[in-house]
């Protein structure tokens, strides 16, 4: 969204609102719907336009949110103030590119709800020095299952070999992978619910780990790559920002996995037992158009919906979802590396970290913060 007037419409906790950058250069969100009957006023996914029109009675609104066009305004009464209905606007903030909209007119800032979240977007955002870009178009899928269920998937380590072995044996046959190799890493709470796994994979990243399967003419540049951050980062955090994969949930369904590809999924529930899938690719603005093939290929071979890994964790949550019909079955166990001092990533304490934060807003226990700002 570079220029004003780019928009993209979106669903946001079971709301349509316009993200768009208004012609003053400011990013804002607009609830889609107008405020003289509460048709859509958009109903394009992305573009470009100056305003955005009800095709019910025509009202017409800039890129501001502004109401600037009423067919007929002179019937309406002296006290008809344009003003009155322009389109609403809930809180809006963003932290290194990543837009966030609250609901709530007032709460806590998006840099404190964050809290050591933030740390991991900065690996994420760090992989370019002129940014992050979403590539443009969506892979839009469902599952019949409850969304919760794709919250501890996205980041469960344990699953990973036994539900994923074509993935994996597939990489092997390809010389992208060596199995004998160990997946070190640990697993963290980020504070309101936020948890990540981080970890160092066997596989490469164009970012700056060199893998076979990528030839060796590609090993000068990728080790330049990281000379580079290593100039500007210094060394620790260079090795985190190119040899460390991730993935990070942002409480309560924005997942960030920062794999050979980075890929952002958030999902919505339209019922108890199914829920709506989106998911984009996150991409360096500056890479060659070859790097940019390799990032997509695997974006698609792993996590597209036709992928090797998405077809499996759809069967299995599905699968979760019937088994739950055994009501007598009362509790799923994540209980995994309780007796560890420090989790790794096919330990459960990402889970719990989840869990714990949304058993504290269902029973309106404020969090350590919320308890010390009402003190």
């Amino acid at each position: 969204m570079a220029q004003p007037g780019d928009f993209r419409a979106r669903r946001v906790a079971g709301r349509p609102v316009i993200l768009v950058r208004s012609d003053d250069g400011q990013v804002r969100v607009l609830l889609n719907t107008c405020t003289h009957r509460g048709a859509l006023v958009c109903r394009t996914q992305s573009g470009n336009a100056r305003s955005f029109q009800c095709a019910y009675h025509a009202w017409t609104f800039n890129s501001r949110g502004e109401l600037v066009g009423v067919p007929g305004e002179d019937a309406y009464s002296l006290s008809f103030d344009r003003k009155d209905f322009a389109l609403a606007q809930p809180r809006v903030d963003s932290y290194r590119g990543f837009v966030f909209v609250n609901f709530t007119p007032e709460g806590e800032s998006l840099s404190d709800y964050l809290a050591g979240a933030k740390e991991f977007l900065d690996l994420v955002c760090d992989q370019s020095e002129v940014g992050m870009e979403v590539v443009p178009g969506a892979q839009l899928y469902s599952m019949r299952a409850n969304w919760k269920l794709l919250v501890e998937n996205s980041f469960d380590g344990y699953h990973g070999l036994p539900t994923h072995q074509r993935y994996f044996q597939f990489l092997v046959e390809t010389g992208g992978l060596d199995m004998t190799e160990r997946l070190p890493g640990r697993a963290l709470a980020l504070g309101n619910g936020h948890a990540v796994i981080e970890y160092e994979p066997p596989w490469g990243r164009l970012v700056a780990q060199w893998n076979p399967v990528f030839g060796e003419t590609k090993k000068a540049e990728i080790e330049t790559v990281y000379a580079k951050l290593e100039a500007k980062f210094g060394a620790e955090w260079a090795r985190r920002v190119s040899r460390t994969s991730r993935n990070l949930l942002i409480f309560p369904n924005l997942i960030i996995n920062d794999l050979m590809a980075v890929t952002i999924r958030t999902f919505f529930p339209v019922s108890p037992d199914y829920m709506e899938v989106s998911a984009w690719a996150l991409e360096p603005q500056d890479e060659s158009a070859e790097d940019r093939a390799i990032r997509l290929d695997n974006f698609l071979t792993f996590l597209g919906p036709g992928g090797f890994a998405t077809p499996d964790d759809v069967e299995m949550l599905e699968s979760c979802q019937k088994g739950f019909a055994n009501r007598e079955v009362m509790w799923s166990d994540i209980s995994r590396g309780m007796n560890r001092a420090e989790p790794v990533p096919t330990d459960e304490l990402q889970m719990r970290a989840f869990w714990r934060r949304w058993h504290d807003l269902l029973t309106l226990r404020p969090t350590k913060a919320e308890a010390q700002r009402a003190a």
